[in-house]
C-alpha cells in the first residue's frame, strides 16, 4: 500500500461540562426555594451542553463519559452533515452497519437527495414501529457481520460501521472489513472507540457475545495495511476541513478507507 492512514489526523475531545458551585442561602430562605435554585442551576447546565459558547451542539463526548461509555452510533447522527460535506455525491446511496441501525437509517434518510440501508448485527428487541416497518420494507437486515454481507460488490457508494467491529476478534475482523469494502463503490468509514473507554456492560454481554476491545489508531492502522486496505487522503482531508470549521470533535476514532475495485 503506498500511503498509510494517518493516525495523527483525528479529533480527540477536550471539552469539560461545566462544574456548578455550591449553591448558598440563608438558613431562613423557604425549602421551595432552595430547591427553584437547584432546578434553576440544573437547567442551566443542560442548556450548556446544548448550546454552549457559540451556538455549539451538546457535548456528547463528555455525555458518554458520564454515562460509563462511549457510543459512536450517538457520535455518527452528529457526523452525517460533516461526512455529507466531505464525501457530497459518495453519500447518494449509504449502507450503515452496526446496531440501533434502524436510528441512524432514518437520520440518513432525512438528507437531501440520499439513499440509505442497514444491517442489524444483532437481533432486534423490543423495535419500534419504524424499526420494525424498515425491516419490513427490507431496508434494514438483521445479518451476522462475521459472514459475507448479501450485497453484491460496489452496491452501494458509501458504507458506514459503527459500534460492531470493537465486538469482532481479528479472527473476523480479517473477513469482515474488506468484505465492507467489497460492497462500497466509493469508500468506507469506520468509528471505532479509543482504548480506555469503558467496555460493554455486564448486561450486554450476552447480545454481543464478548466483551468490546478498544484498540488503538496504531493496530488499526497495521490491520488495514495486512488487510490491503488504503486510506481514503481526499474524503480525510475534507473531512478535516469540515469538522474544525464545526469545531467538531469526536469521541470515537473515524477512518477513511478506499473501496476494494
Amino acid at each position: 500500500m503506498s500511503r498509510r492512514p494517518n493516525s495523527s489526523r483525528r479529533f480527540t475531545d477536550s471539552a469539560s461540562i461545566p462544574f456548578m458551585g455550591a449553591l448558598h442561602h440563608k438558613s431562613r430562605q423557604s425549602p421551595l426555594l432552595s430547591i427553584g435554585l437547584v432546578v434553576v442551576g440544573a437547567l442551566l447546565i443542560v442548556g450548556y451542553m446544548y448550546h454552549g459558547s457559540g451556538g455549539r451542539s451538546v457535548d456528547i463526548a463528555s455525555l458518554n463519559r458520564l454515562e460509563g461509555g462511549v457510543s459512536c452510533n450517538l457520535e455518527l447522527q452528529r457526523l452525517i452533515p460533516i461526512l455529507k460535506k466531505a464525501y457530497g455525491d459518495s453519500m447518494r446511496k449509504v449502507l450503515h452497519v452496526g446496531p440501533e441501525t434502524c436510528s441512524v437509517v432514518s437520520q440518513i434518510l432525512k438528507e437531501e437527495d440520499t439513499e440509505a440501508w442497514g444491517v442489524e448485527p444483532y437481533e432486534l428487541d423490543d423495535a419500534d414501529a419504524n424499526c420494525r416497518n424498515l425491516v419490513s420494507k427490507g431496508v434494514v437486515r438483521v445479518a451476522d457481520v462475521k459472514f459475507p454481507l448479501p450485497y453484491k460488490p460496489k452496491s452501494f457508494s458509501l458504507v458506514i460501521v459503527s459500534d460492531a467491529l470493537d465486538y469482532l476478534s481479528p479472527k473476523y475482523l480479517n473477513k469482515t472489513v474488506p468484505d465492507l469494502a467489497r460492497v462500497a463503490s466509493d469508500g468506507l468509514v469506520i468509528l471505532s472507540g479509543y482504548p480506555g473507554h469503558q467496555r460493554a456492560k455486564v448486561a450486554e454481554l450476552s447480545k454481543f457475545g464478548r466483551p468490546a476491545k478498544f484498540r488503538s489508531s496504531s493496530w488499526w492502522i497495521r490491520f488495514f495495511i495486512q488487510t490491503s486496505l488504503e486510506e481514503n487522503e481526499t474524503a480525510n482531508k475534507k473531512f478535516e476541513q469540515a469538522a474544525a470549521k464545526q469545531s467538531y470533535k469526536s469521541a470515537c476514532q473515524v477512518f477513511h478507507l478506499k473501496s476494494l475495485h
